[in-house]
């Protein structure tokens, strides 16, 4: 007799799980361009949270203003970071962008010269004109992307805002409303937890150590900028073994090809055996006491990432692969392992 009423609850549910979806879909897609914004700010709540509430609940300090002081803690890094990046960089762009003709010509010459002294094909000619034409086609995009940033940047400070004031209301609606047990809801708590931190702590801080050790390298074999040739290779560590060797394979070449056969030799084998393990150990070491992260799943990740998220995606995209890891966990504590 209860049936027709409990097809029609049926049918309701299923609408309104529709409707729902629908609406969070459509809500994702218009969102989309601010997720860096969204992704920023989560990191940065997690990063922040134990003493953010140790100053609160036990020191007593207002939550509003302890919000405040740490926005403006990270806006001031974020601005440095920035004025470093800019002050670096602006002086190799700076010729390119007064004449990127003449700029790409002598990299093309110096390319062949290379080329001929090593014997074999670096790269090619076309490949030099196609990238010039994706450079031409880059940069008036460029603003857009800038405004894209500040919109980001801004977004990430409103929102770490309010998930500090309001964390431990958001953390508890979180928990009644996701359809898991507690002890999975605990699991997923404490997996992003430990990924984050081991993301967002551990791998800048590796990438830091590798750009410090490759730096001492250039310039224990006489390069010139290098602070520049640092600074990308730790930004290219990211990328756990081939990352560095994208700056110092090619500076090895051109050393060779102007003929400074010692420092490149010195060069070469300082990259291989300091470099390179220096890698090794600082992820064995550093990732092991912030959380387990496998280089092939932060490979793996930053790839997905990067396609997804931008440049906050270096952080997020080992988390992304790594939920997949634990999401088929907890669905074997849900489903499986409970039938057994």
């Amino acid at each position: 007799m209860n049936l027709p009423g409990s097809f029609n609850n049926q049918i309701k549910q299923v609408m309104i799980l529709v409707i729902l979806i629908l609406m969070v879909f459509l809500s994702v897609r218009e969102l989309y361009v601010f997720f860096p914004g969204l992704l920023g700010a989560l990191t940065l709540y997690i990063i922040s949270r134990n003493s953010y509430l140790q100053l609160v609940y036990h020191r007593k300090w207002n939550k509003s203003g302890t919000a405040l002081l740490y926005l403006l803690v990270y806006f001031l890094l974020l601005a440095l970071l920035v004025w470093f990046t800019f002050v670096l960089v602006e002086k190799q762009v700076h010729p390119f962008l007064n004449d990127p003709v003449n700029t790409l010509n002598q990299v093309k010459e110096a390319i062949d010269k290379a080329q001929s002294k090593t014997g074999f094909s670096i790269i090619s000619g076309d490949t030099l004109v196609s990238l010039q034409q994706r450079i031409s086609g880059f940069l008036p995009s460029l603003v857009n992307d800038t405004a894209n940033l500040i919109t980001n940047l801004a977004i990430l400070l409103f929102l770490l805002y309010y998930m500090l004031v309001d964390g431990k209301k958001i953390e508890t609606y979180l928990s009644q409303i996701l359809p898991l047990k507690h002890n999975n809801i605990d699991l997923l708590a404490a997996e992003t937890k430990r990924l984050v931190k081991a993301s967002a702590l551990g791998i800048p801080l590796i990438c830091i150590i590798q750009g410090v050790t490759a730096t001492i390298g250039y310039f224990l074999f006489g390069l010139h900028n290098i602070v520049l040739w640092g600074f990308l290779t730790g930004v290219l560590a990211f990328f756990p073994v081939v990352g560095t060797m994208i700056v110092w394979v090619p500076l090895v070449v051109f050393m060779y090809a102007s003929g400074d056969n010692w420092n490149a030799t010195g060069l070469l084998l300082y990259s291989l055996i300091v470099t390179g393990n220096v890698d090794y150990l600082a992820r064995i070491s550093i990732l092991k006491k912030l959380g387990q992260v496998h280089p092939v799943v932060t490979v793996l990740g930053v790839i997905v990432g990067l396609g997804l998220f931008g440049f906050i995606g270096l952080i997020f995209g080992p988390l992304l692969v790594n939920y997949i890891i634990l999401l088929f966990r907890i669905y074997c504590n849900e489903f499986i392992l409970e039938k057994k």
